[in-house]
């Protein structure tokens, strides 16, 4: 069933916001969560909740988004120089990888710090213990989670959301008998605080951060230390407020208590003490808690239906731009439908699934607040793994892959600003740690933008802690933004700045190999290991495939933007002779594309990291059209991965389904598809990876196949806007709105058979565009314009800004 036939069949219920089964957007169960990942998220980009969906007991776990533990600190290491030069000739003259790796050891730093949890707001029933016709959902189209069911001879209804434009998260709660709502409010947290009363309607919980949490790679057993005497751990307080219609609210104790009411909203607020990357978070605590009285009372003078209308017009703005349809549909609750998935692949839980990845990046990630981060802002745990921060060896970068396609390009802003930071921290970091100009970061971030290698001095692996290329990755997505948008202002007063300064890094870091190219050392081909000449596992070398593949993107793209600006015109003649010289792609004896500069065998042939394919996505430089012979090497490098038992994690599915797209590869694509949704994927959607016997969630694998999935109907990398690239024959009818492509043009497409049946394009500047209709068709006309046919079947068109142009396909 289309869509639009759907809404037509709706009850008026569900045109209110009452979602109902089967909703094409709506993710629903028929039981409580039972554990945390089972839960569904709500956020505001700045407040985030875990909504378990309880009977007689409900809990939302609560985020702030700036609740880490830790303050600014120096992280750098001046001791990093000295060893520099004895890596590189123990890797040059290939004397000792071994001892290579042990050197860069020595030129780490501390490890960062950790997102940690606001708390929890409990609630607790009496009469409710038993419950028939029993619901829990989130309906993407308005951003609300919503429990239902029948005890006795009423029926009780939970609505909960985040809001963006009133800053809380609202509990709603009523039920079709009067006077039935009885029960208790309380909060607590694992992080060190303590729950008060506030005022006769509301409760108060606040407490203070540790400075220090040691991170999560290996549930480590250290102690987290709360430095009182020196107050340095970062205050926080979250409260709520009742308001009730009927019925009484009053304070016992370190609860609140609820009798006999009609209906209830209740209000939270979080805040903290952060007062930016860079300064210390000393905030008194009376803000703090300003903070949280403001919002509440802004709030409380709105009436309930206000706050919802509010919350959904501003949500659905950024929601409401793209639409997908791909066919089939399933009246089966989620989890059902998961499990269903390998005899039924429905595609409508893969069009379910896209648009997941688009609700979760809006709650995640708001401008003004931070981007978000392993787990979007969702988070239970003091040491959660990896410490839930911004790994930028691809994690943090993946989150951000279907912000511009995808039409959130708003969302993209918080990375922006994170890039910023680092920026300014990484100028210190390179001169520090090398000697070297410009900025530099590695692959770890937090919430104070730590630039330098983690590992504290020793304890971490090369092949994440020694890799300085995470800077030319960032500069990436700032081109990204300016190829989508054309905004000459944000690329001179922020991306080209901060694309200048990573190029004159680079620059600095390139040395001399034996045979006269430029190349990285030490070098590390993220997270992976060789075979060394000697047989041992080793994991530092000279000008892995990525480093190069960075470097050469980072200097296209710096001479593109200085010469759109019209400036630095000497230091674009620097880089393009720098790039000319860099080692090239190379193709080893299986026919791969090289990971190494050196065709070394690898130690893991199925690992999750495929790094030395970023030339081919998120990257643009290898295609099968200009490139064939490195696409086909591309091809071999995937196809041994993944035969190997690569793409085990969410992420590194994604990742392959981003790949097969680019190879215009639909089928393989959607086989990637499926291995993601019966492997990677939780009963709430959300991308899983591995851990011991169990899973845990990562957020990078659920946008990272958004964006793929996006990819596989839509491109616009390659010097035109291709339509159909890589459709799967198990999508014969579809369509899409709203897909972004760059150059400023917003499409709507349509498709039956495996064909185009027309397209639409708005577009938003004026300029030439090359259109390509998918393959066996060509296309016949374009809104009236001249076209000009090309050689190789693709048109060019001139569009003028503000104008919608209709596309027939012949």
């Amino acid at each position: 069933m289309r869509r639009r036939d759907f809404l037509a069949a709706v009850p008026a219920a569900a045109a209110l916001g009452a979602p109902v089964a089967g909703a094409p957007l709506s993710l629903w169960y028929t039981k409580p969560a039972e554990k945390w990942t089972d839960a569904l998220p709500v956020g505001n980009g700045r407040l985030g909740a875990m909504v378990f969906g309880g009977i007689a007991e409900e809990r939302l776990q609560l985020n702030e988004d700036t609740l880490w533990s830790g303050h600014p600190r120096e992280w750098n290491n001046p001791d990093a120089k000295q060893h520099l030069a004895e890596v590189r000739r123990l890797v040059l003259d290939e004397e000792d990888y071994q001892a290579a790796d042990r050197l860069c050891q020595k030129m780490q730093g501390p490890y960062n710090q950790s997102y940690l949890p606001l708390g929890n707001l409990r609630l607790t029933f009496e009469g409710v213990n038993a419950a028939t016709a029993y619901r829990r959902d989130l309906d993407l189209e308005t951003a609300i989670a919503r429990v239902t069911f029948r005890a006795g001879d009423a029926e009780f209804t939970r609505e909960v959301f985040a809001s963006a434009p009133d800053q809380v998260i609202v509990v709603h709660l009523t039920s079709s008998k009067p006077g039935r709502l009885t029960f208790t409010v309380a909060l607590d947290s694992p992080v060190r605080s303590k729950p008060e009363p506030s005022g006769n309607d509301g409760l108060r919980l606040f407490g203070k951060a540790p400075a220090h949490v040691e991170p999560n790679y290996v549930r480590s057993d250290n102690p987290i230390v709360y430095d009182d005497a020196e107050g340095k751990g970062m205050r926080f307080e979250a409260r709520v407020r009742a308001v009730a219609q009927g019925g009484t609210a009053r304070v016992e104790g370190d609860r609140l208590r609820i009798e006999g009411a009609n209906s209830v909203t209740l209000l939270l607020a979080g805040a903290t003490g952060f007062r930016g990357s860079n300064r210390m978070p000393d905030t008194p605590a009376a803000e703090v808690s300003a903070a949280c009285v403001n919002s509440l009372r802004a709030a409380a003078a709105r009436p309930y239906a206000e706050l919802r209308r509010r919350h959904i017009g501003d949500y659905q703005k950024l929601f409401k731009r793209v639409s997908i349809d791909l066919g089939g549909g399933s009246g089966l609750p989620t989890d059902e439908r998961l499990a269903n998935f390998k005899s039924n692949p429905d595609p409508a839980l893969l069009a379910l699934y896209f648009q997941y990845g688009r609700y979760l990046l809006i709650a995640s990630s708001r401008p003004g607040t931070q981007p978000a981060n392993l787990q979007g802002i969702w988070s239970e745990e003091m040491r959660p793994p990896w410490s839930s921060n911004y790994t930028v060896n691809i994690n943090t970068q993946m989150n951000y892959w279907p912000a511009e396609t995808c039409n959130l390009s708003e969302c993209h802003q918080p990375l922006f600003d994170l890039i910023a930071g680092v920026a300014r921290n990484g100028t210190k970091t390179a001169a520090v740690n090398y000697g070297a100009r410009g900025w530099v970061s590695h692959h770890n971030v937090d919430l104070w933008r730590q630039s330098a290698p983690v590992g504290n001095y020793g304890g971490g692996s090369p092949t994440w802690a020694n890799w300085q290329m995470s800077g030319p990755w960032f500069c990436e997505h700032l081109w990204e933004r300016f190829l989508f948008t054309r905004d000459l202002a944000f690329l001179r007063e922020r991306a080209y700045p901060i694309m200048k300064g990573a190029a004159e890094f680079c620059l600095d870091w390139l040395i001399e190999d034996k045979q006269g190219r430029l190349t990285t050392c030490p070098s590390v081909s993220t997270e992976n290991v060789f075979k060394a000449p000697n047989g041992k596992n080793a994991q530092v070398s000279a000008g892995c495939t990525m480093d190069m593949a960075l470097m050469r993107e980072l200097f296209a793209n710096s001479i593109e933007a200085a010469r759109t600006l019209g400036v630095d015109e000497e230091f674009r003649t620097r880089l393009e002779k720098a790039k000319s010289r860099l080692v090239p792609y190379q193709i080893g004896k299986y026919g791969q594309l090289q990971e190494w500069s050196k065709d070394f065998e690898e130690s893991e042939p199925g690992h999750r990291h495929m790094s030395h394919m970023y030339g081919l996505y998120p990257g643009a430089e290898i295609t099968p059209r200009r490139t064939p012979e490195l696409a086909q090497a591309a091809r071999v490098s995937l196809e041994r991965r993944l035969k190997a038992g690569g793409a085990y994690t969410g992420w590194s599915r994604a990742w392959a389904i981003g790949f097969w797209a680019r190879l215009g590869d639909g089928d393989r694509a959607h086989e990637s598809l499926g291995m993601l949704m019966l492997h990677s994927t939780g009963p709430n959607l959300f991308d899983t990876h591995p851990a011991g016997s169990g899973w845990i969630f990562q957020i990078d694998g659920n946008f990272g196949a958004a964006a793929a999935l996006a990819e596989m109907l839509v491109q616009s990398h390659d010097g035109a806007i291709e339509f159909l690239p890589a459709l799967p024959k198990t999508w014969p009818r579809g369509s899409v709105t709203g897909i972004r492509a760059r150059g400023g043009v917003e499409l709507d497409l349509e498709w039956d058979g495996g064909r185009a049946r027309k397209a639409t394009l708005r577009a938003r500047l004026s300029g030439e565009h090359r259109l390509r209709a998918p393959k066996g068709q060509k296309i016949a006309s374009v809104g009236g314009l001249a076209i000009k046919e090309q050689q190789d079947g693709s048109v060019l068109v001139q569009l003028q800004a503000g104008r919608t142009y209709q596309i027939a396909f012949a």
